[in-house]
């Protein structure tokens, strides 16, 4: 079952879990079974049109793949990295 690491701030949906083992076949489909465990989740990765927030970046297997790929698919032993970019000043 692929695995998806959680970023320490988008662990609030999460009651702090960094690490979720899902079903699913793509990178958009992994990340959005996190919300059957934890509702809400996949809102701080896609926007309301089902895109990946410009702040985010995903990485398969420590290889960064672009925000508009979330359809790359992962296999049984893949593992999700999702990145929280912070801004500030």
């Amino acid at each position: 079952m692929p695995q998806v690491l959680i970023p320490p701030p988008y662990r609030g949906p999460t009651g702090g879990v960094e690490r979720v083992q899902v079903h699913g076949a793509t990178v958009a489909e992994c990340i959005r079974a996190i919300d059957v465990r934890f509702p809400d989740f996949s809102a701080q990765v896609f926007d309301a049109h089902g895109r990946v927030h410009r702040f985010v970046k995903l990485f398969v297997n420590g290889n960064e793949i672009d925000r508009r790929a979330v359809d790359t698919p992962v296999a049984e032993r893949d593992e999700v990295e999702i990145l929280a970019a912070i801004a500030g000043g």
